[in-house]
């Protein structure tokens, strides 16, 4: 998945159910106190860049939990940072049970497979950005040769929208966080 939000993968069904994030912030919080975007980010780097939670879904969540007495926050630098609190350490161990459920489905929806192919992919397309700044840096591209590529472009980015498609009319709609 590219961009934000998750949609259900043949197979693997949805990948956070309603009300997921705040365990898995939550367990975020318990490695260390972090601000918001440093739980947008640290969620960016656990999915691979797959996923990018929004700013709309971690910030009340986050709200949500200070609220609930689960996080605390505190003031630094200008930002709000959070720690998880007492609180929400009793609640994660005594939701235990969820938090299996969820490891179980992050671990089916990411598993072996998928992860070789996403990395593939990446690789292919760091590459074709490295042939762009190689031509780039050279002689440059004159109209016609760059039109031609985006013509390429275009069509690939048209069977790519195919493929998805087949996809989402064979699997439940979007899920949001």
């Amino acid at each position: 998945m590219f961009g934000r939000g998750w949609w259900g993968a043949r197979g693997r069904g949805r990948l956070f159910e309603r009300g997921d994030l705040k365990y898995v912030i939550l367990e975020l919080l318990a490695e260390r106190p972090r601000h918001g975007y440093d739980v947008i980010r640290a969620l960016e780097e656990r999915f691979r860049g797959l996923y990018s939670p929004s700013p709309g879904a971690v910030y009340p969540t986050l709200q949500m939990l200070e609220e609930m007495g689960y996080a605390v926050v505190s003031e630094r630098d200008g930002k709000r940072v959070y720690t998880i609190s007492d609180a929400g350490r009793r609640f994660l161990a005594e939701r235990q049970p969820v938090m299996d459920d969820l490891r179980a489905r992050l671990g089916a929806w990411w598993g072996p497979e998928l992860r070789a192919e996403a990395r593939a992919l990446m690789h292919e397309l760091r590459d074709i950005g490295q042939l762009f700044r190689q031509e780039w840096r050279g002689q440059g591209l004159d109209p016609q040769r760059l039109r031609r590529i985006r013509e390429v472009v275009m069509r690939a980015k048209g069977e790519i929208a195919a493929i998805l498609a087949e996809e989402r009319a064979e699997t439940p709609g979007p899920t949001t966080l």
